[in-house]
Protein backbone atom coordinates (compact mmCIF):
# COMPACT_ATOMS: atom_id res chain seq x y z
CA UNK A 1 0.00 0.00 0.00
CA UNK A 2 1.97 3.42 -0.98
CA UNK A 3 1.81 5.97 0.73
CA UNK A 4 -0.63 7.76 -0.52
CA UNK A 5 -3.30 5.74 0.01
CA UNK A 6 -2.08 5.37 3.79
CA UNK A 7 -2.59 9.39 3.75
CA UNK A 8 -5.92 8.71 3.07
CA UNK A 9 -6.54 6.48 5.20
CA UNK A 10 -5.43 8.63 7.84
CA UNK A 11 -7.75 11.63 6.87
CA UNK A 12 -10.67 8.89 6.85
CA UNK A 13 -9.31 8.71 10.72
CA UNK A 14 -9.38 12.21 11.22
CA UNK A 15 -12.41 12.59 10.25
CA UNK A 16 -13.94 9.48 12.54
CA UNK A 17 -11.70 11.33 15.48
CA UNK A 18 -14.15 14.32 15.16
CA UNK A 19 -17.36 11.76 15.11
CA UNK A 20 -16.28 10.63 18.29
CA UNK A 21 -15.28 13.94 19.77
CA UNK A 22 -19.26 15.24 18.76
CA UNK A 23 -20.52 12.36 20.49
CA UNK A 24 -18.64 12.91 23.70
CA UNK A 25 -19.46 16.07 23.49
CA UNK A 26 -23.59 15.84 23.16
CA UNK A 27 -23.26 13.23 25.82
CA UNK A 28 -21.34 15.88 28.12
CA UNK A 29 -24.32 18.34 27.53
CA UNK A 30 -26.74 15.43 27.97
CA UNK A 31 -25.76 14.69 31.37
CA UNK A 32 -25.56 18.54 32.30
CA UNK A 33 -29.54 18.91 31.11
CA UNK A 34 -30.23 16.02 33.77
CA UNK A 35 -30.39 13.35 31.64
CA UNK A 36 -32.15 14.48 28.89
CA UNK A 37 -31.95 12.17 25.69
CA UNK A 38 -29.43 12.17 23.40
CA UNK A 39 -30.18 14.31 19.99
CA UNK A 40 -28.83 12.66 17.16
CA UNK A 41 -27.93 15.16 14.40
CA UNK A 42 -29.80 15.16 11.06
CA UNK A 43 -32.98 12.97 12.72
CA UNK A 44 -36.16 13.89 14.71
CA UNK A 45 -37.46 17.34 14.92
CA UNK A 46 -34.54 19.09 16.36
CA UNK A 47 -33.13 22.44 14.49
CA UNK A 48 -29.73 22.03 13.21
CA UNK A 49 -27.36 24.42 11.07
CA UNK A 50 -27.79 23.48 7.84
CA UNK A 51 -24.28 23.00 6.11
CA UNK A 52 -25.12 24.47 2.74
CA UNK A 53 -22.72 21.48 1.62
CA UNK A 54 -22.60 20.55 -2.29
CA UNK A 55 -20.97 17.37 -3.79
CA UNK A 56 -18.93 17.86 -7.01
CA UNK A 57 -22.76 17.27 -8.32
CA UNK A 58 -24.23 20.67 -7.04
CA UNK A 59 -27.73 18.59 -6.49
CA UNK A 60 -25.82 16.18 -4.33
CA UNK A 61 -24.04 15.92 -1.04
CA UNK A 62 -21.01 13.57 -0.47
CA UNK A 63 -20.70 10.58 1.90
CA UNK A 64 -18.19 12.07 3.52
CA UNK A 65 -20.21 15.97 4.78
CA UNK A 66 -22.37 13.85 7.49
CA UNK A 67 -19.00 13.20 9.24
CA UNK A 68 -17.25 16.87 8.36
CA UNK A 69 -20.22 18.57 9.60
CA UNK A 70 -20.24 16.48 13.28
CA UNK A 71 -16.54 17.11 12.88
CA UNK A 72 -16.75 20.68 12.52
CA UNK A 73 -19.73 20.92 15.43
CA UNK A 74 -18.08 22.86 18.06
CA UNK A 75 -16.72 25.40 15.92
CA UNK A 76 -20.29 26.50 15.67
CA UNK A 77 -20.22 27.98 18.78
CA UNK A 78 -16.82 29.72 18.19
CA UNK A 79 -16.37 32.87 16.62
CA UNK A 80 -15.48 33.53 12.90
CA UNK A 81 -11.87 34.05 13.78
CA UNK A 82 -11.60 31.04 15.91
CA UNK A 83 -8.85 28.30 14.95
CA UNK A 84 -11.37 24.95 15.35
CA UNK A 85 -11.11 22.43 18.00
CA UNK A 86 -7.84 21.33 19.31
CA UNK A 87 -7.63 17.73 17.19
CA UNK A 88 -4.25 16.39 17.00
CA UNK A 89 -3.60 15.79 13.42
CA UNK A 90 -1.31 12.82 12.01
CA UNK A 91 2.09 13.72 11.06
CA UNK A 92 3.50 13.26 7.74
CA UNK A 93 3.94 9.48 6.40
CA UNK A 94 6.78 10.64 4.05
CA UNK A 95 8.48 14.01 4.01
CA UNK A 96 9.47 13.27 0.39
CA UNK A 97 5.57 14.39 -0.18
CA UNK A 98 6.11 17.77 1.26
CA UNK A 99 8.81 18.79 -1.52
CA UNK A 100 6.94 16.73 -4.01
CA UNK A 101 8.46 17.75 -7.38
CA UNK A 102 5.29 18.87 -9.45
CA UNK A 103 7.09 17.52 -12.62
CA UNK A 104 7.90 15.02 -11.90
CA UNK A 105 5.92 11.68 -12.09
CA UNK A 106 3.68 11.12 -9.75
CA UNK A 107 3.16 6.92 -8.87
CA UNK A 108 1.20 7.20 -6.01
CA UNK A 109 -1.98 8.85 -8.33
CA UNK A 110 -0.68 8.18 -12.06
CA UNK A 111 0.17 4.86 -13.92
CA UNK A 112 3.50 5.27 -14.34
CA UNK A 113 5.75 3.39 -17.43
CA UNK A 114 9.62 4.66 -17.84
CA UNK A 115 11.16 3.96 -21.43
CA UNK A 116 15.03 4.16 -21.51
CA UNK A 117 15.91 4.14 -24.76
CA UNK A 118 18.62 2.26 -26.39
CA UNK A 119 19.91 5.74 -28.04
CA UNK A 120 18.73 9.34 -26.24
CA UNK A 121 15.52 10.54 -27.80
CA UNK A 122 15.00 14.19 -29.14
CA UNK A 123 10.95 15.66 -28.21
CA UNK A 124 10.71 15.65 -32.35
CA UNK A 125 11.40 12.19 -32.42
CA UNK A 126 8.21 11.72 -29.76
CA UNK A 127 5.60 14.27 -31.22
CA UNK A 128 3.34 11.61 -32.89
CA UNK A 129 3.48 10.22 -29.05
CA UNK A 130 3.02 13.53 -27.20
CA UNK A 131 -0.59 13.70 -29.42
CA UNK A 132 -1.65 10.64 -27.97
CA UNK A 133 -4.98 10.99 -26.63
CA UNK A 134 -6.27 9.00 -23.76
CA UNK A 135 -9.77 8.76 -21.46
CA UNK A 136 -7.66 10.13 -18.26
CA UNK A 137 -5.08 12.96 -18.63
CA UNK A 138 -1.52 11.87 -19.65
CA UNK A 139 1.80 13.77 -18.87
CA UNK A 140 4.94 12.57 -21.03
CA UNK A 141 8.07 13.42 -19.17
CA UNK A 142 11.61 12.94 -20.37
CA UNK A 143 15.10 13.85 -18.39
CA UNK A 144 18.61 13.67 -19.44
CA UNK A 145 20.34 11.64 -17.03
CA UNK A 146 18.88 9.52 -14.04
CA UNK A 147 20.17 12.27 -11.73
CA UNK A 148 18.91 14.99 -13.18
CA UNK A 149 15.33 16.90 -13.00
CA UNK A 150 12.00 15.70 -15.07
CA UNK A 151 10.76 17.71 -17.78
CA UNK A 152 8.08 17.87 -19.79
CA UNK A 153 8.19 16.89 -23.07
CA UNK A 154 7.66 19.56 -25.44
CA UNK A 155 8.25 22.31 -23.43
CA UNK A 156 12.42 21.11 -23.71
CA UNK A 157 13.91 19.68 -26.49
CA UNK A 158 16.30 16.84 -25.06
CA UNK A 159 17.50 14.97 -25.83
CA UNK A 160 16.28 11.94 -23.37
CA UNK A 161 18.00 9.43 -21.49
CA UNK A 162 14.48 8.64 -19.56
CA UNK A 163 11.24 8.89 -20.70
CA UNK A 164 8.03 8.73 -18.77
CA UNK A 165 4.35 8.02 -19.66
CA UNK A 166 2.29 9.23 -16.92
CA UNK A 167 -1.67 7.84 -16.86
CA UNK A 168 -3.75 9.68 -14.50
CA UNK A 169 -5.53 7.00 -12.31
CA UNK A 170 -8.66 9.46 -11.24
CA UNK A 171 -10.33 12.36 -11.57
CA UNK A 172 -13.84 13.85 -10.26
CA UNK A 173 -14.88 12.10 -13.64
CA UNK A 174 -14.58 8.67 -12.20
CA UNK A 175 -11.51 6.15 -11.92
CA UNK A 176 -9.95 4.67 -14.79
CA UNK A 177 -10.86 1.43 -16.18
CA UNK A 178 -9.20 -1.59 -16.98
CA UNK A 179 -9.95 -0.71 -20.68
CA UNK A 180 -8.47 2.37 -20.39
CA UNK A 181 -5.15 1.01 -18.66
CA UNK A 182 -4.88 -1.58 -21.16
CA UNK A 183 -5.31 1.28 -24.09
CA UNK A 184 -2.47 3.20 -22.51
CA UNK A 185 -0.42 0.49 -22.48
CA UNK A 186 -0.35 -0.52 -25.34
CA UNK A 187 0.60 3.03 -27.12
CA UNK A 188 3.39 2.70 -25.09
CA UNK A 189 4.48 -0.53 -26.55
CA UNK A 190 4.14 1.43 -29.87
CA UNK A 191 6.30 3.94 -28.75
CA UNK A 192 8.90 1.77 -27.10
CA UNK A 193 9.08 -0.03 -30.30
CA UNK A 194 9.48 3.14 -32.08
CA UNK A 195 12.27 4.76 -29.93
CA UNK A 196 14.11 1.17 -29.31
CA UNK A 197 13.51 1.29 -25.55
CA UNK A 198 13.27 -0.96 -22.55
CA UNK A 199 10.53 -0.98 -20.05
CA UNK A 200 9.05 -3.43 -17.44
CA UNK A 201 5.04 -2.68 -17.97
CA UNK A 202 2.91 -2.71 -14.90
CA UNK A 203 -0.09 -5.04 -14.54
CA UNK A 204 -3.10 -3.62 -15.84
CA UNK A 205 -5.32 -5.12 -13.89
CA UNK A 206 -3.26 -3.93 -10.61
CA UNK A 207 -3.48 -0.66 -12.18
CA UNK A 208 -7.22 -0.89 -12.34
CA UNK A 209 -7.60 -1.79 -8.69
CA UNK A 210 -5.62 0.98 -7.79
CA UNK A 211 -7.95 3.39 -9.63
CA UNK A 212 -10.67 2.22 -8.22
CA UNK A 213 -9.47 2.63 -4.68
CA UNK A 214 -7.70 6.13 -5.53
CA UNK A 215 -11.26 7.07 -6.39
CA UNK A 216 -13.00 5.86 -3.25
CA UNK A 217 -10.84 7.58 -1.04
CA UNK A 218 -10.73 10.76 -3.04
CA UNK A 219 -14.66 10.76 -3.53
CA UNK A 220 -14.86 11.44 0.07
CA UNK A 221 -12.55 14.25 0.35
CA UNK A 222 -14.21 15.76 -2.73
CA UNK A 223 -16.30 19.09 -0.55
CA UNK A 224 -17.80 21.98 -2.23
CA UNK A 225 -19.55 25.08 0.10
CA UNK A 226 -22.12 27.12 -1.24
CA UNK A 227 -23.73 29.82 0.53
CA UNK A 228 -27.39 31.19 -1.08
CA UNK A 229 -28.53 34.97 -1.35
CA UNK A 230 -32.72 34.90 -2.00
CA UNK A 231 -34.41 37.68 -2.64
CA UNK A 232 -36.64 38.65 0.09
CA UNK A 233 -40.12 38.72 -0.40
CA UNK A 234 -39.87 35.91 -3.39
CA UNK A 235 -38.86 38.71 -5.42
CA UNK A 236 -36.73 38.83 -8.30
CA UNK A 237 -33.28 39.82 -9.09
CA UNK A 238 -32.61 41.79 -12.24
CA UNK A 239 -30.03 40.40 -14.86
CA UNK A 240 -28.52 43.87 -15.20
CA UNK A 241 -28.49 44.44 -11.38
CA UNK A 242 -26.88 41.32 -10.45
CA UNK A 243 -24.20 41.82 -13.38
CA UNK A 244 -23.40 45.54 -12.02
CA UNK A 245 -23.47 44.66 -8.14
CA UNK A 246 -21.06 41.38 -9.47
CA UNK A 247 -18.50 42.89 -11.38
CA UNK A 248 -18.25 45.77 -8.52
CA UNK A 249 -17.42 42.82 -5.92
CA UNK A 250 -14.45 41.95 -8.28
CA UNK A 251 -16.41 39.04 -10.33
CA UNK A 252 -16.25 38.62 -14.26
CA UNK A 253 -18.55 36.49 -16.20
CA UNK A 254 -16.99 33.52 -17.60
CA UNK A 255 -17.77 31.30 -20.54
CA UNK A 256 -18.70 28.74 -17.97
CA UNK A 257 -22.35 30.96 -17.62
CA UNK A 258 -20.90 31.54 -14.55
CA UNK A 259 -19.17 34.98 -12.61
CA UNK A 260 -15.87 33.96 -10.91
CA UNK A 261 -13.76 35.33 -8.78
CA UNK A 262 -10.03 35.08 -9.50
CA UNK A 263 -6.70 35.44 -7.57
CA UNK A 264 -4.87 37.94 -9.92
CA UNK A 265 -1.24 36.18 -9.53
CA UNK A 266 -2.22 32.59 -10.62
CA UNK A 267 -5.51 33.13 -12.00
CA UNK A 268 -6.96 30.54 -10.14
CA UNK A 269 -10.98 30.40 -9.54
CA UNK A 270 -11.42 31.60 -5.91
CA UNK A 271 -15.13 31.64 -5.55
CA UNK A 272 -17.67 31.25 -7.94
CA UNK A 273 -21.13 32.97 -8.14
CA UNK A 274 -24.12 30.70 -10.09
CA UNK A 275 -27.90 31.66 -10.71
CA UNK A 276 -29.85 30.17 -8.05
CA UNK A 277 -31.98 28.28 -10.96
CA UNK A 278 -29.45 26.48 -12.09
CA UNK A 279 -29.39 27.79 -15.68
CA UNK A 280 -26.09 29.58 -17.72
CA UNK A 281 -25.59 33.50 -17.27
CA UNK A 282 -24.83 35.26 -20.29
CA UNK A 283 -24.36 38.91 -21.37
CA UNK A 284 -27.40 38.63 -23.54
CA UNK A 285 -29.75 36.84 -21.09
CA UNK A 286 -28.18 38.99 -18.17
CA UNK A 287 -30.21 42.01 -20.00
CA UNK A 288 -34.00 40.16 -19.73
CA UNK A 289 -33.03 37.70 -17.33
CA UNK A 290 -34.53 37.64 -13.91
CA UNK A 291 -33.17 35.25 -10.90
CA UNK A 292 -34.70 34.32 -7.67
CA UNK A 293 -31.31 34.17 -6.18
CA UNK A 294 -27.68 33.30 -6.62
CA UNK A 295 -25.37 30.79 -5.10
CA UNK A 296 -21.77 31.58 -4.08
CA UNK A 297 -19.49 28.51 -3.84
CA UNK A 298 -15.67 27.51 -3.04
CA UNK A 299 -14.36 23.99 -4.65
CA UNK A 300 -12.45 23.22 -1.61
CA UNK A 301 -9.78 20.99 -2.53
CA UNK A 302 -9.28 23.34 -5.47
CA UNK A 303 -8.13 26.92 -3.87
CA UNK A 304 -5.32 27.53 -1.49
CA UNK A 305 -6.29 28.46 2.08
CA UNK A 306 -9.91 27.05 2.01
CA UNK A 307 -10.52 28.77 5.13
CA UNK A 308 -9.06 31.89 4.59
CA UNK A 309 -11.31 32.40 0.70
CA UNK A 310 -14.16 30.78 2.84
CA UNK A 311 -13.74 33.98 5.41
CA UNK A 312 -13.94 35.94 2.21
CA UNK A 313 -16.88 34.33 0.11
CA UNK A 314 -18.63 34.88 3.57
CA UNK A 315 -18.39 39.03 3.88
CA UNK A 316 -18.94 38.87 0.22
CA UNK A 317 -22.14 36.99 0.81
CA UNK A 318 -23.27 39.04 3.40
CA UNK A 319 -22.55 42.62 1.20
CA UNK A 320 -24.11 41.42 -1.79
CA UNK A 321 -27.12 39.78 0.38
CA UNK A 322 -27.45 43.72 1.88
CA UNK A 323 -26.91 45.09 -1.52
CA UNK A 324 -29.44 43.37 -3.49
CA UNK A 325 -31.98 43.25 -0.72
CA UNK A 326 -31.47 39.27 0.03
CA UNK A 327 -31.38 36.68 2.40
CA UNK A 328 -28.57 34.47 3.25
CA UNK A 329 -30.27 30.86 3.53
CA UNK A 330 -29.45 27.38 4.06
CA UNK A 331 -30.24 24.75 1.54
CA UNK A 332 -34.11 24.62 2.95
CA UNK A 333 -34.24 28.37 2.73
CA UNK A 334 -33.80 29.24 6.16
CA UNK A 335 -31.52 32.09 7.64
CA UNK A 336 -28.04 31.48 7.86
CA UNK A 337 -26.59 33.51 11.09
CA UNK A 338 -23.68 33.54 12.73
CA UNK A 339 -23.73 30.60 14.35
CA UNK A 340 -24.19 28.72 11.46
CA UNK A 341 -22.16 30.50 9.11
CA UNK A 342 -18.75 29.47 11.83
CA UNK A 343 -20.79 25.79 11.65
CA UNK A 344 -19.48 25.46 7.73
CA UNK A 345 -16.38 27.32 8.00
CA UNK A 346 -15.57 24.23 10.12
CA UNK A 347 -16.70 21.94 8.04
CA UNK A 348 -14.03 24.09 5.32
CA UNK A 349 -11.46 23.66 7.92
CA UNK A 350 -12.15 20.14 8.69
CA UNK A 351 -11.79 18.95 4.91
CA UNK A 352 -8.50 21.13 4.58
CA UNK A 353 -7.12 19.05 7.25
CA UNK A 354 -8.05 15.85 5.97
CA UNK A 355 -6.95 16.99 2.57
CA UNK A 356 -3.31 17.50 3.83
CA UNK A 357 -3.05 14.56 6.00
CA UNK A 358 -3.68 12.47 3.04
CA UNK A 359 -0.56 14.72 1.25
CA UNK A 360 -3.26 16.59 -0.43
CA UNK A 361 -2.52 20.23 -0.27
CA UNK A 362 -5.65 22.21 -1.35
CA UNK A 363 -4.99 23.86 -4.56
CA UNK A 364 -1.72 22.59 -5.03
CA UNK A 365 -0.47 20.19 -8.00
CA UNK A 366 -2.00 17.50 -6.67
CA UNK A 367 -5.23 18.28 -5.61
CA UNK A 368 -5.82 20.06 -9.31
CA UNK A 369 -4.80 16.84 -11.11
CA UNK A 370 -7.21 14.94 -8.97
CA UNK A 371 -10.13 16.87 -8.51
CA UNK A 372 -9.93 18.97 -12.22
Amino acid sequence: MNSLFVGLLVAGVVLVIGVIAYNWLQERRARRRLGAAFGMRGSGGGERAEPGLRGSDSDSVPPSSVAIEQAAEELSEMPADGEGPDIPLPRPLSPAHAAHDAAAPDADIECVVVLRPAAPVVSAALAQASALRQAKPMRWLGRRAADLPWQGIGVAAGPWQEIAACLLLADRSGAASRGDIDAFLQAIAKVAAAVSADYAPPDAGDEAARAEELDRFCADLDVQIGLTILKSDLGQIAGTRLRGVAEAAGFRLSPAGQFEYLQEETGTVLCSLQNYKQEPFTIESLRVQTTPGIVLLIDVPRVADPVRVFDQMRLVAKRLAKTLEGVLVDDNRRPLDDAALSAIRGQVQATAAALRAAHIEPGGTRALRLFG
